[in-house]
C-alpha cells in the first residue's frame, strides 16, 4: 500500500467499516445522552421524588384554575408578606372562604396602611 493509499484509508472512515456521523446525528445523540445523564443525577432528588413544589397545591384546589398562580405573581413583582397576602386572599375568595377572605384582604390592606404609611383606619 502506498503512502497516499494509507493516508486515504486513515481519512476515509467507510474503508474501516465506519460511517461518518453528521453534525445533526451527533447533536441528537448528545442530547439524548445528556437527558439520560440528567435523569441519573435527578434520581433521588427532592424534585424527582415529589415533583416540583410550584406544580402542586397542598390543602385544596382553589388556585388550580388561575391563569397566573398567585405565588408567581407575588415573586415576579417582589411583593412583601402583607402585599402577597392581599393577592393570595383576593385571588381565592370566590372558590374558598368567601367573605372571610375578603375580610382578610381588608385587614392586610389596613396593616399596609399602618406599617408602610403610618396611618390608622
Amino acid at each position: 500500500m502506498s503512502d497516499k493509499e494509507s493516508e486515504e484509508s486513515w481519512i476515509n472512515h467507510e474503508d474501516r467499516g465506519m460511517s461518518r456521523e453528521s453534525h445533526e446525528q451527533f447533536m441528537a445523540r448528545k442530547l439524548k445522552q445528556d437527558k439520560e445523564d440528567y435523569q441519573k443525577i435527578m434520581k433521588g432528588s427532592y424534585e424527582y421524588e415529589y415533583g416540583k413544589p410550584s406544580e402542586k397545591q397542598i390543602g385544596g384546589s382553589h388556585y388550580k384554575d388561575c391563569a397566573i398562580q398567585p405565588v408567581d405573581y407575588i415573586v415576579e413583582n417582589k411583593l412583601d408578606f402583607l402585599e402577597g397576602n392581599v393577592v393570595k386572599y383576593i385571588t381565592r375568595h370566590k372558590t374558598k372562604n368567601g367573605i372571610e377572605d375578603i375580610r382578610k384582604v381588608i385587614h392586610y390592606a389596613e396593616l399596609i396602611l399602618e406599617k408602610k404609611y403610618g396611618k390608622e383606619k
